[in-house]
C-alpha cells in the first residue's frame, strides 16, 4: 500500500480538473500573458485574472486587484517583508514562525536595518496575544504571524492578534502556507493587512504558484524588478499593481492548475474540507494514543488544530522512523525540523525533530488505519 502523509509539503494527489487543466493550457494555450494581443496570449491572461478573482473570492477580499502573484509562499513573504520594512523599523513575530519568516528578518538585522522580537510559543506551539501586544514598540512596524503551524497544526489566533495590530496601528502580516484552502479565511473581518498564501499545498495545484492579498492602500518597495509588457518604454517599474510587485514572466501553466483547484474547492466548500480533514485528524490523534512509547506534541487532542501530527518514538532516531515507515510501509512523511527550529525549541523537540504526518482531503480512513497499524508494528519491531 501506497500512502502519501506529507501534504504539509505539498498536496498530492491533486484533483482529475487540476491535470486537465494544466494539460490543457500546455497543448492549447502555452503563450505568455500580458504580452501580446493574439487570442492565445489574451486566453492566458484570462487564466491569471480568474486566479485573481477566485482568490479574492477564496479569501474574501474587497476585489481581484488586491491580490499579486508570485512563485511560492517563500516569495511572497520576502516580497511582503523587504517591500514594507524601512531602515529603524521594528517587528513582531513568533516562534512558530517558518524560516520563510525568519531567515529575511534575520538577514536584514544581522544587516543592521531592523530589529526583531520573537514571542514565544507554549510547549503546544499556542501564542498568547497579549504577549504579541507587549512586545509592541513606538517603532513597531510589522507583525508576522503563522496562521497554522507546519509543525504541529496549532491555529493561531489570528483575528485577536489583528484586533491589536489594527488598534496599534502596526501592519500585519499572515503567512497562510498551510491554511489557504482547508481553513476559512476572511481578510476583512480577521483584520488582515498582507496575507502571503502558496498553490501547491491546500490550494491544491503545483509548484511554482503563490501569492499575497494587500489591503487597499499597503505599498510594497519591489522585491523582483524586470519586464512587465507594460510601459517597456520605462527603466524603471511601473508604479501600479499587479505590475509594480510581478516583474517577469508567470507560471502561467500553474495558475491554470490552481484555477481549477480553488474551483474545485470552493465547490465543495472549506468548512466541508476542514471539518472531513479535522476528522480525519481526530482518528489519527485517537490511534496514537493507543500505541506504547509515541508521544503526540502540539495542542491536546479535542482542541482542533490544522491537519498536522508530529510524534516520536521513545527511544527511537525520527529520522530512522521516517525511513523505515517510507521502505517496510509505503508510508511517507517527513522528519527532522521541517524549517522551523524555533517552533521545535517550543516544543521541546529541538534538535532532533520530530516525524510529522499531515493529511488532505484525500486522505482516507483506510489510509490513516493502515497507518496506525503500522507504527503499532514499527514500535514493536524498533523498541
Amino acid at each position: 500500500m501506497k500512502v502519501y502523509l506529507d501534504n504539509s509539503a505539498t498536496s498530492w494527489p491533486k484533483p482529475e480538473v487540476v491535470y486537465q487543466a494544466v494539460d490543457r493550457f500546455a497543448r492549447e494555450i502555452g503563450a505568455n500573458p500580458g504580452r501580446s494581443s493574439y487570442e492565445s496570449a489574451l486566453e492566458s491572461g484570462r487564466v491569471l485574472l480568474e486566479a485573481r478573482t477566485l482568490l479574492a473570492e477564496l479569501f474574501h477580499a474587497p476585489n481581484p486587484s488586491s491580490i499579486v502573484l508570485a512563485f511560492n509562499a517563500t516569495d511572497a513573504l520576502n516580497m511582503a517583508i523587504k517591500g514594507l520594512l524601512e531602515p529603524g523599523d521594528h517587528v513582531v513575530t513568533t516562534s512558530m514562525e517558518h524560516n520563510s519568516v525568519l531567515r529575511p528578518l534575520t538577514g536584514l538585522a544581522r544587516r543592521g536595518i531592523i530589529d526583531f522580537t520573537i514571542v514565544p510559543a507554549d510547549n503546544q506551539g499556542r501564542i498568547d496575544p497579549e504577549q504579541v501586544a507587549a512586545a509592541i514598540k513606538d517603532n513597531t512596524r510589522l507583525i508576522a504571524v503563522n496562521h497554522v503551524s507546519n509543525v504541529v497544526g496549532t491555529i493561531a489566533p489570528v483575528k485577536e492578534i489583528g484586533q491589536i495590530a489594527r488598534d496599534r496601528g502596526v501592519t500585519f502580516l499572515v503567512d497562510a502556507a498551510q491554511s489557504a484552502g482547508n481553513t476559512v479565511i476572511d481578510v476583512q473581518e480577521m483584520n488582515i493587512d498582507i496575507l502571503a498564501f502558496t498553490g501547491h499545498k491546500a490550494l491544491l495545484g503545483f509548484q511554482g504558484t503563490g501569492g499575497l492579498y494587500l489591503r487597499p492602500g499597503i505599498v510594497l518597495k519591489p522585491w523582483r524588478e524586470g519586464g512587465t509588457g507594460s510601459l517597456s518604454e520605462l527603466d524603471t517599474q511601473p508604479e501600479f499593481l499587479p505590475d509594480r510587485l510581478e516583474a517577469g514572466t508567470h507560471n502561467a501553466h500553474g495558475w491554470a492548475g490552481v484555477v481549477a483547484g480553488i474551483k474545485y474547492i470552493l465547490a465543495i466548500g472549506v468548512e466541508e474540507i476542514n471539518a472531513q480533514e479535522w476528522a480525519l485528524t481526530q482518528r489519527l490523534l485517537a490511534g496514537l494514543a493507543e500505541i506504547p512509547k509515541i508521544q503526540v506534541y502540539g495542542p491536546d487532542s479535542s482542541v482542533r488544530r490544522g491537519p498536522i501530527v508530529s510524534f516520536n518514538i521513545s527511544g527511537a532516531d525520527g529520522g530512522q522512523v521516517g525511513y523505515e515507515l517510507a521502505e517496510r510501509y509505503g508510508i511517507m512523511t517527513r522528519t527532522g525540523l521541517h524549517c522551523a527550529p524555533h517552533a521545535h525549541k517550543s516544543l521541546g523537540t529541538f534538535p532532533e525533530g520530530t516525524v510529522r504526518l499531515s493529511l488532505s482531503h484525500f486522505t482516507t480512513e483506510e489510509e490513516i488505519d493502515y497507518t496506525l497499524k503500522s507504527l503499532a508494528d514499527l514500535v514493536s519491531i524498533l523498541t
